[in-house]
């Protein structure tokens, strides 16, 4: 399990104890629980070709987000139909720098 800050220990502690009240009004609620329902229905499958560069790099943000990284996928998929990811306009290198892009094509594959 993650660490957790003093912060949320005291509100985890509180939470426990039954110190927390909801400010949600019911008709919040029911909103939320019907988002909620339709957004984790999953009622389709999709079958992608990647590059093995962009898999492992996937697999890799993943990886260091703790979650499945089809899951990853899915979420990243749902930020952007839904507007809540965009391009940046000026593109931020990695932690390690530069980034360096992998080539995809194959030696053996003629360009069309």
């Amino acid at each position: 399990m993650p660490r957790i800050d003093d912060y949320e220990s005291e509100v985890l502690t509180a939470y426990e104890k039954g110190e927390l009240k909801s400010v949600a009004t019911k008709a919040e609620l029911a909103k939320f629980k019907a988002v909620a329902r339709a957004t984790a229905i999953k009622d389709r499958r999709v079958n992608i070709r990647l590059s093995s560069g962009d898999l492992s790099d996937i697999q890799v943000k993943a990886l260091e987000e703790g979650i499945p990284y089809q899951t990853l996928i899915s979420s990243v998929l749902h930020k952007y139909v839904t507007g809540r990811l965009r391009e940046s306009r000026t593109a931020k290198p990695s932690q390690g720098g530069t980034a360096k892009r992998r080539s995809t094509r194959r030696s053996n594959v003629p360009r069309a």
